[in-house]
This record gives structure tokens, sequence and C-alpha cells, in this order.
């Protein structure tokens, strides 16, 4: 796959959103709070598409794992990505690839079907990590990992197909393709 100079800078925007959007936290009832990097994540698939997404979100990873301070909280390292929580960020690039699938039809229910795949493939990758690292049950892992995170995600889902939706028309309108 060849990258033009558009792609590698839309690429590396979208590796310092995720980073930027990674340390915004939000509290959840219940005292878990999440980040808005998956909603990065799924914004690099959704208008940079499967293949230029998932570039996005090795980079992010690369970023992090070598030692810039780009995960949640300003962490980073190799072993935040082999730590209880590494299944997150090792399924982005899965997910980004996912999410830029449902956009090649240009129809909004193809698309909200990527993005919630993708996000289905987040937690599934996150719960399974989770419970291999800290050898909990299944029940243990998703009560930790994914039931607090269901009603925002499915905000954040809605959040990125408005925002996205918007972002596609002003591009578009502007002559700007992205893949």
């Amino acid at each position: 796959m060849k990258l033009s100079t558009r792609d590698t800078c839309m690429i590396a925007l979208f590796v310092a959103i995720t980073a930027i959007c990674a340390q915004i936290a939000i509290p959840l009832p219940g005292g878990v709070p999440f980040t808005l990097q998956t909603w990065a994540i799924l914004m690099a698939g959704l208008l940079l598409g499967a293949k230029k997404g998932a570039i996005a979100a090795i980079a992010y990873l690369m970023l992090g794992a070598v030692g810039a301070p780009v995960f949640a909280n300003f962490s980073s390292g190799f072993f935040r990505l082999i730590g209880p929580t590494g299944g997150f960020l090792l399924s982005f690039p899965i997910m980004a690839y996912v999410a830029g699938l449902g956009v090649t039809k240009n129809k909004a229910l193809v698309t909200l079907s990527g993005l919630v795949v993708g996000t289905i493939i987040n937690f599934a990758c996150g719960m399974l990590f989770f419970m291999l690292i800290v050898n909990a049950s299944v029940e243990v892992a998703f009560s930790a990992t994914v039931l607090p995170f269901i009603p925002s995600s499915i905000f954040q889902l809605a959040m990125v197909m408005v925002v996205g939706s918007l972002i596609k028309n002003a591009l578009k309108k502007s002559g700007i393709v992205l893949h």
C-alpha cells in the first residue's frame, strides 16, 4: 500500500488525536472512568478507511510502546500493552480496520454495523486479555471490563456516527477524499 503525503499527515493527525483523547477521562457511575481513545480509534477507521485507520492505530501503539506518554494518564511503555488492560489497546488496529470496512458501502446501517462490531471486538479482546492476566472468571472479567462501559459505548457510537458524518460531509464539500 502506497501512502501519499496527505495520507501520512492524516494518519499522524489521528495518532495525535488518539493520544489527546486518551487523556480525556469521563467518570462513570461506580467510579470506573472511560477515556475517549476508543472514540478516536473508531473515527480513524470511519474517516481514513480500514487500512489507514489500522495503520494509525498501530502507529499510536508503537509510539506508546517505545515510551511516548500517549496512553491514558500520560502513561507509556511496552508493559502497558501486556498488562490487565492491554487487550483493549492491542485490539485497536482491528477495531479501526473493522470500523473502516463498514464505511465502504456508504450506508448508515452498514457503517454503524462496522462500528458496533469493532467495539465488540475491543470488548472481547480486552475482557479475554484481562481474564488471562488476572486469572479472572468470565463473570468477574465481564463485570469489570465490559458492563460498566456499555452505556457510554452506546453514546460514543452515536457520537462517532454524528461527528463522523459531519466531518465527512465537510471534507467532501472541500473536495478532500480520505479513503
